[in-house]
């Protein structure tokens, strides 16, 4: 579990500088005593770790130990109101300033910690927010884009910075105070000066606007199209991918139980028609009853092919029907000689066989 880093009221935010806090162990660094006897005029004893005590805390606490920190350069005005020059230099003694970070020690641990704390100083402090106020938060709006809230958003962020700078407070290692010069000031060794610029710097928190919203988009209905043909509706390598139902050829019944018929003959006339050259539905005739002409016309039954019919469709659709030419059932072979079969045969034998 870390150690509780307690530190004196004077190190809270907005309160005024009081005296430092000392805390030394019971056995005193040889450095820190050659310290104190260099940067004190009077010459002061310091035989115990009480006087080293008060010896320290009257130093680090007079007026005038302010210790130098760092440097940073920023801009003068916001980047609109620069001066452009070709000339590099004059661009930076016109444009830019150094702001120097100064601080005082609030609280000394040689006991715990081994450490130093500082705090800002008052100048130090409105230097930063001065510039936070009329540069960085300039520059910070005109780079962002505006929302409704962007102003609001602006005075809380400067609000923030003018919290964070008062709250600031440096530790580092005890060793610093052997840069403590005559009067209790002093300034950072090793390479420390850049860890406070890192932290000062990182106190200006870029203004962030707010993500953007996600919209659902809401696609519309398709509309559904104005044909309704196959076309239309599925793809060409889908329909030609669908097979078609088999269709049976129309098949005529013989009108009698002969073994010898010559309807037959018919039927191999029609099978070999194809199903798309024409269609004929498939009649349910009655064995009880003969065949008519009035019952069962040409016109009801046949219909003529689907494409463009040559002669000997013609010449069959004009030939007479069986039932045409006899009113009677044919029983045997020769009663269908004797009404005419055979003539019929003649004719339709060979438009069959063309077919």
């Amino acid at each position: 579990m870390p150690a509780v880093l307690l530190l004196p009221a004077s190190a809270a935010a907005f309160a005024p500088r009081s005296t430092c806090n000392v805390v030394l162990n019971t056995k005193v660094e040889p450095w820190l005593t050659a310290t104190l006897k260099r940067t004190n005029k009077v010459k002061r004893p310091l035989n115990s770790v009480t006087q080293h005590t008060r010896c320290l805390t009257e130093t680090l606490s007079s007026p005038n130990a302010i210790w130098s920190l760092c440097s940073i350069m920023v801009p003068k005005a916001p980047e609109t109101e620069l001066r452009k020059d070709s000339n590099p230099l004059v661009e930076a003694l016109f444009n830019y300033q150094l702001i120097h970070i100064e601080a005082y020690v609030v609280h000394v641990d040689m006991v715990s910690q081994n450490e130093v704390a500082f705090k800002l100083t008052t100048d130090t402090i409105d230097s930063l927010v001065e510039y936070h106020k009329e540069v960085f938060s300039v520059d910070t709006a005109a780079n962002t884009w505006t929302w409704s809230e962007k102003e609001q958003q602006l005075k809380k962020l400067h609000e923030e910075f003018v919290q964070a700078a008062n709250k600031f407070i440096f530790r580092t290692s005890a060793l610093v105070l052997e840069g403590m010069e005559e009067g209790g000031a002093g300034e950072l060794l090793c390479g420390r000066s850049e860890d406070v610029r890192a932290s000062i710097m990182g106190l200006f928190v870029p203004l962030l606007p707010p993500p953007p919203r996600i919209v659902d988009v809401i696609r519309p209905t398709p509309l559904l199209p104005s044909s309704t043909g196959v076309e239309q509706w599925w793809p060409s390598q889908h329909l030609h991918a669908i097979p078609s139902a088999p269709v049976e050829p129309w098949k005529i019944i013989p009108s009698s139980p002969s073994p010898v018929s010559s309807c037959d003959s018919g039927h191999n006339m029609w099978s070999s028609m194809g199903v798309n050259e024409i269609q004929l539905p498939s009649p349910t005739p009655s064995f009880s009853q003969p065949y008519s002409s009035a019952a069962y016309s040409a016109p009801q039954y046949y219909s003529a092919p689907a494409y463009s019919a040559p002669t000997a469709v013609s010449s069959f659709q004009a030939l007479p029907l069986p039932s045409m030419l006899a009113q009677q059932p044919c029983s045997t072979s020769a009663s269908l000689s004797t009404f005419g079969w055979d003539r019929y045969q003649e004719y339709t034998m060979p438009y069959a066989t063309a077919m």
